[in-house]
């Protein structure tokens, strides 16, 4: 059931609200926010679910942070505070800490969205996180004059591409400004030498790896059809011939004709990178680079910060790391106070 509403809700949040029904899911409850459920809708004219909070003693028009999410098929809900859930954590305290608005989506095929996000592309998913910032206008709390966008891992390599007006500053956690094909190269060399695979063994399949992503990102075979011309490559791949973690290869080949260095070079808001030291999916080559393609057009606007320790979901051994929150928080204060 969804708690009852403060009074000063407005008609607008409040048919959003009721239009959300009542639902056997576990839902969200924070001390400081309440959660208003509403719709978006993207290309493919699929309802996607999306979560609004506003903090319960606001006055007038608040800050908003709008949190894009990452490549996996999870839902951005978080009924529960799980310290072994960094997102989660980051996205539940930012919620009920910060005294700003939020806003998250889920993708197509995730939660209560529509869709089957197995077969979803990177389109449709980018016109869903599109649809919903401008929803934004709907919510009489929410000051459009001062958002800032996270972008959650993958989420963090796109987010320039959701906003329809200059925003307050970009926060980029565990995330990537290169070329999805240099991404992934680096990704199977990485992985394979932490899995104690000898240095011969990981050259030579690193050399079959880049001949194979070339085919399948660039090329746009789907991964099995790559191997269908290549039986060589069999033993190199570990996931399905339809795509890959979970997502088709139309999502990935989408990625890669992204031009990141062209979305960052234009941002001129301030920005925030973060990485842990310990993150065994995006390299620090990767993450960098946001912070260097702004700052050769913007020079000074980024700032790149590796927290020793840190794993790629914001655990440093397990755990949340707890310094993510005032560290985010008294970045997005020094913004707020700079204009």
């Amino acid at each position: 059931m969804i708690r009852p509403l403060a009074l000063r809700l407005s008609a607008i949040a409040l048919l959003s609200v009721m239009a959300a029904g009542e639902t056997d899911r576990p839902r969200e409850h924070f001390d400081h926010a309440t959660v208003l459920y509403d719709w978006v809708v993207n290309s493919q004219g699929e309802k996607l679910r999306t979560f609004v909070t506003r903090p319960n003693n606001f006055k007038g028009k608040v800050p908003t942070i709008f949190i894009v999410g990452w490549l996996s098929c999870d839902t951005m809900e978080t009924p529960k505070a799980d310290e072994h859930d960094g997102f989660g954590m980051l996205m539940r305290r930012l919620i009920d800490e910060s005294g700003y608005a939020t806003v998250r989506m889920d993708k197509p095929g995730v939660g209560e969205s529509q869709g089957v996000c197995a077969q979803a592309d990177f389109d449709s998913e980018i016109s869903g996180w599109r649809a919903a910032f401008a929803a934004m206008t709907k919510y009489d709390f929410i000051d459009r004059d001062r958002v800032f966008v996270v972008g959650l891992s993958n989420g963090g390599g796109f987010s320039p591409m959701v906003s329809d007006r200059p925003v307050r500053g970009y926060i980029s956690c565990s995330s990537w400004g290169r070329t999805w094909y240099e991404h992934m190269v680096e990704h199977e060399r990485r992985r394979l030498t932490a899995a104690g695979t000898s240095p011969a063994e990981v050259n030579s399949a690193v050399k079959g790896f880049t001949d194979f992503y070339d085919l399948y990102l660039v090329k746009g075979l789907s991964p099995g059809e790559a191997i269908a011309q290549h039986p060589e490559w069999k033993t190199l791949w570990y996931d399905t011939p339809e795509g890959q973690y979970g997502r088709p290869a139309a999502f990935y080949q989408q990625l890669q004709a992204l031009n990141l260095g062209e979305l960052w070079q234009h941002v001129d808001a301030p920005v925030l990178v973060i990485r842990g030291g310990n993150d065994g999916i995006m390299s620090r080559t990767d993450s960098e680079a946001i912070a260097q393609i702004v700052n050769q057009e913007h020079p000074g606007r980024a700032r790149y910060l590796e927290i020793d320790g840190m794993a790629h979901d914001l655990t440093v051994q397990g755990k949340f790391a707890d310094t993510l929150i005032p560290t985010i928080l008294g970045w997005m204060k020094e913004q707020l106070a700079a204009k």
